[in-house]
């Protein structure tokens, strides 16, 4: 008898046990992916294992169908580039090999096609050719926001888009090898689980976790379909969009943009902690994340009976940018909308640092040229070498401040 009353009291607890709540998990998620137990997930590292191991975990939570060829995983191996300039090659064998894993979730609602819902999982291990920390002792560089916040906003798409907008189905990827330059995008372009035709848009999402107070948000590739700066304009309620047209930019949208698919990358901006130790998860806007993702699924609801999303090719911006010799050593703000260019950080022991400027200027005039936008400073700074030394203006507050560069 205590035995029966033992079971009935267990099968009661068992079917009062609480759910959980798949929507509201971005903040687990991330702290996470860029705790120092992942040791900065670097692509082919055993970081990068947990980290593919945890979100193919996640994906079977979702009830998402396994699309790699290994499961949830589609490994690809290939080569570090010695020449910036040449190509990477991938599936090679022998000494130098790296090896990293894409993960795909699929939900199947039986549509003619399919949305892509990327992010990269990857980050710079203990820092490396692409950190901006100059100290000499190593750091882990755990990437929350870059992109671990990415990777938390797909898992709560994936979430909400369980039982709606059925009109398509939807792979969600997790992508590596971004930082070393796009090579899981890439790869799963060039060697597709699913028909590549029936693909009718991707969205991006990278570095979406440090929204700041003025709510921008950055949406690249607007101009990819003549449907999307429409569905973004409606949609929007509380956000101070700055829009650019071209599908080509640093992430993984621009894999599926040059394979003829219409993209939309979406990115709050860079900050001082980009590619350094700092970027950890308690610097996170986890309210701004939750707008964002809520923000992209009424764009996937808006989109979901429009049929296969038409595509349209736009000017490259990249082929007009100006090559360099010396940098200042700023980040700029990406996302500053107003006359000059903004610095958002400012790089340790470098020209910027040495001269005086600081977070918040607005570079006007670099040498005898006036800066009005990015593309102004980059044609500025490009006429310099190592060695030479100018003048910059920048505005501070209200006044105009004027420093000594030396490159």
């Amino acid at each position: 008898m205590k035995n029966i009353l033992f079971f009935i009291f267990l099968s009661i607890l068992i079917s009062c046990k609480t759910e959980i709540n798949q929507e509201n998990r971005i903040k687990e998620d991330v702290t996470f992916l860029a705790s120092d137990e992942l040791e900065g997930r670097q692509t082919g590292t055993e970081g990068e294992k947990k980290a593919a191991a945890y979100i193919s975990n996640r994906f079977k939570e979702l009830n998402l169908q396994p699309k790699g060829t290994q499961n949830y995983l589609q490994p690809f191996s290939f080569r570090p580039k010695t020449n910036p300039h040449d190509e990477v090659k991938f599936d090679v064998n022998g000494d130098g090999t790296i090896t990293g894993n894409n993960i795909l979730g699929f939900l199947d609602n039986k549509a003619e096609n399919t949305i892509i819902i990327g992010a990269h999982y990857d980050h710079l291990g203990f820092g490396g050719e692409g950190s901006l920390y100059r100290d000499s002792i190593k750091a882990i560089h755990n990437g929350a926001d870059d992109n671990a916040s990415g990777v938390a906003v797909l898992l709560n798409l994936a979430a909400k888009l369980k039982t709606k907008n059925t009109n398509n189905n939807y792979l969600f990827m997790g992508f590596s090898g971004e930082e070393m330059g796009l090579l899981g995008s890439n790869y799963f372009v060039k060697n597709p689980t699913i028909d590549i035709k029936k693909i009718s848009y991707m969205i991006n999402m990278d570095m979406v976790g440090r929204m700041k107070k003025d709510s921008s948000l950055a949406v690249y590739g607007t101009g990819t379909s003549p449907i999307f700066k429409q569905v973004l304009k409606s949609h929007n309620d509380n956000f101070r969009l700055v829009q650019q047209e071209s599908g080509v930019g640093p992430s993984d949208h621009t894999s599926f943009y040059l394979a003829d698919i219409p993209v939309l990358h979406f990115f709050t901006g860079q900050h001082e902690d980009y590619h350094k130790p700092g970027d950890d998860s308690e610097k996170l806007n986890y309210d701004g994340m939750h707008l964002i993702s809520d923000y992209i699924f009424n764009i996937i609801t808006d989109l979901d009976d429009n049929g296969k999303i038409s595509f349209r090719k736009t000017k490259n911006e990249s082929e007009d940018t100006p090559r360099f010799k010396v940098g200042l050593g700023v980040i700029p703000d990406y996302l500053f909308d107003g006359k000059g260019m903004r610095i958002d950080g400012i790089s340790e022991d470098k020209p910027a640092q040495k001269a005086g400027l600081k977070k918040g200027d607005i570079v006007i005039k670099l040498g005898d040229s006036l800066v009005t936008n990015m593309m102004s400073y980059m044609r500025a700074l490009s006429i310099f070498e190592e060695g030479s030394s100018t003048k910059v203006v920048v505005k501070r507050g209200n006044e105009e401040v004027e420093k000594e560069i030396n490159f």
